[in-house]
C-alpha cells in the first residue's frame, strides 16, 4: 500500500548530524529557548500579554468540554516564525471568538485527592488552581512543579501525555520552548483532565513484550499495519472516536505492532519516526482532498517530543517516544490506514521555493490564522534544523503541504458544523 517503498526504507540517505550512541538516551540538543517573561522587545511583550490574557480568560477545554484551546500553540508558532505584534493580535482576536470563559469546577482539588478526578474535564479549572497553588509552594519554579507531577509516583503523568489526541504533550512543548509557567500549569491541567486508559501500556511493564517480528523501521511497521487483515472493515468512518473501540476489541493486534519497534539506537530511531510522521501527513494527501486533521497531530506531537526530550530524565526517553508511537499507530488505524506515498514528497518540484516561502505562508498566507496549518509548517522546519535536510525532504514536504492545503478532512460522518468546530478546536 506504500507506493514508494520497495524494501521498507526511505529512498534516500539522511545525514546524521547529532550522533547518538546506542542505549537509552536520545541525544539531541535543545532548541533555542525564548523566555518571553524577560524579553522586552515589542513582539515578546505582545506574546507574553496575550498568553496571560488567554490564561486568565479562557478555558483550556471548551464547547461542551470537547475541544482544546489552541491559542498558545498558534501564538507561539507565529512568534517563533517572526510574526509581527499586529499578527499576534489578529490571531488572538480570531481564536478568542470560539473559546469559552472559565467555569467553576464541581469542587476543589487538593494534595490528598488530586488523582481522584483524573480524566474528568469538569475539573479543569480546579486543576489549574491546584497546580498554580503548587507553583507558589515551589517558589514559582515551574520546572520543579513539572518534575514533581510528571515524573514522580507510581503512575506518573508523563506516561499519558498523548491522551486527548496529544494536546497535553503539545502544550508542554510550548511551555518549555517559551519558558512559560502559565503554559506549564495549563499543560499539567490538560494532562490530568485528558488522562485515560493509554497510561497503562507504559506504566505496566507486562504490556511490553516480544512481538511476532522486530524492526527498527517505523515505515516497515506502518506497511505491515496497512497490510494487516485484522484491521479491515473495522470502522465505517475515520475519526478519533474509533481509538477507544480499537483498543477494546483489537488490543492484541495493536500491541503486536507497537512492540515490534526495536530501538537499538534511540536517537536514530527517533529521527526515523519524525520522517514517518511527516510521511503520514503529507504522503497520504491526494489531489482534490483535504488534509487529514487527525494525522496532522502526529506531526505536531512528534515536534513536541523533540522539544521536550532534552529537558526530561534520560530514563524516560525511550518510553516517551514509544508513547508517541502508540498513539501514532492508533490514529493511523482509526483513520482507516490511508495509502502513504513518499514519492509524492521526494518527487515534489520546489520551483525555487525555500524556507522563507514556507515562513510567509505561515505568517501572511491564506491559512495563517489556522492553528494546525501553522504548527505543522513550523514542526517540519524544526525537524529539518534538527537532523539536517540535505535531500530537502522536509522542505519539499512543507512546500507541498503549504501549497496544496485547502482545509481539513478526515472527520468521517460528522455534520458540517461539527467539522468546522473540530477543525478549530478539538
Amino acid at each position: 500500500m506504500f507506493s514508494s517503498f520497495s524494501s521498507f526504507s526511505l529512498p534516500f540517505s539522511i545525514p546524521r548530524i547529532l550522533g547518538g550512541n546506542p542505549g537509552s538516551i536520545i541525544d539531541i540538543k535543545s532548541v533555542d529557548i525564548h523566555d518571553v517573561e524577560t524579553q522586552h522587545e515589542k513582539r515578546s511583550r505582545t506574546l507574553k500579554h496575550l498568553l496571560k490574557l488567554n490564561h486568565a480568560k479562557h478555558a483550556i477545554v471548551y464547547h461542551n468540554l470537547q475541544f482544546h484551546n489552541h491559542m498558545p500553540h498558534i501564538l507561539g508558532s507565529a512568534y517563533l516564525l517572526d510574526g509581527t505584534s499586529e499578527h499576534l493580535n489578529d490571531i488572538y482576536e480570531k481564536e478568542s471568538k470560539e473559546l469559552d470563559a472559565w467555569e467553576d469546577s464541581p469542587g476543589e482539588v487538593s494534595d490528598f485527592d488530586w488523582r481522584d478526578y483524573l480524566g474528568d474535564r469538569r475539573y479543569q479549572r480546579a486543576y489549574v488552581d491546584f497546580f498554580e497553588d503548587q507553583l507558589v509552594l515551589h517558589g514559582y519554579n515551574w520546572k520543579d512543579v513539572l518534575e514533581t507531577f510528571l515524573f514522580k509516583g507510581k503512575e506518573p503523568l508523563v506516561n499519558c501525555l498523548v491522551a486527548g489526541l496529544g494536546h497535553p504533550l503539545i502544550h508542554l512543548g510550548y511551555a518549555y520552548e517559551l519558558s512559560s509557567r502559565e503554559l506549564a500549569m495549563e499543560a499539567l491541567a490538560l494532562a490530568t483532565t485528558s488522562y485515560n486508559f493509554l497510561h497503562k501500556y507504559l506504566d505496566d511493564a507486562s504490556y511490553t513484550k516480544p512481538s511476532t517480528y522486530r524492526t527498527s523501521s517505523p515505515i516497515e511497521i506502518l506497511q505491515r499495519v496497512s497490510d494487516d487483515k485484522r484491521f479491515d472493515n473495522l470502522f465505517h468512518y475515520p475519526g478519533a472516536d474509533n481509538i477507544g473501540p480499537l483498543f477494546e476489541d483489537h488490543e492484541e493486534a495493536v500491541l503486536e505492532h507497537w512492540n515490534a519497534w526495536h530501538l537499538p539506537n534511540p536517537t536514530k530511531q527517533f529521527e526515523d519516526s519524525q520522517l514517518a510522521a511527516v510521511a503520514l501527513l503529507v504522503g497520504t494527501h491526494k489531489n482534490c482532498e483535504d488534509y487529514d486533521f487527525f494525522l496532522v497531530h502526529l506531526v505536531t506531537t512528534s515536534h513536541a517530543v523533540r522539544i521536550i526530550l532534552p529537558f526530561i530524565p534520560a530514563k524516560h526517553h525511550v518510553n516517551f517516544v514509544r508513547q508517541w508511537w502508540l498513539i501514532t499507530l492508533a490514529v493511523y488505524i482509526a483513520q482507516l490506514r490511508p495509502k502513504i506515498d513518499v514519492e509524492s514528497i521526494t518527487g515534489y518540484d520546489l520551483k525555487g521555493k525555500d524556507w522563507a516561502w514556507v515562513d510567509r505562508q505561515a505568517i501572511v498566507g491564506k491559512w495563517s490564522l489556522d492553528a494546525h496549518y501553522v504548527k505543522a509548517l513550523r514542526a517540519m522546519k524544526e525537524s529539518a534544523k534538527t537532523w539536517g535536510d540535505e535531500e530537502q525532504y522536509y522542505l519539499k514536504a512543507a512546500c507541498k503541504f503549504g501549497e496544496e492545503f485547502d482545509g481539513w478532512g478526515g472527520f468521517g460522518n460528522l455534520e458540517e458544523g461539527a467539522r468546522r468546530g473540530s477543525a478549530s478546536g478539538i
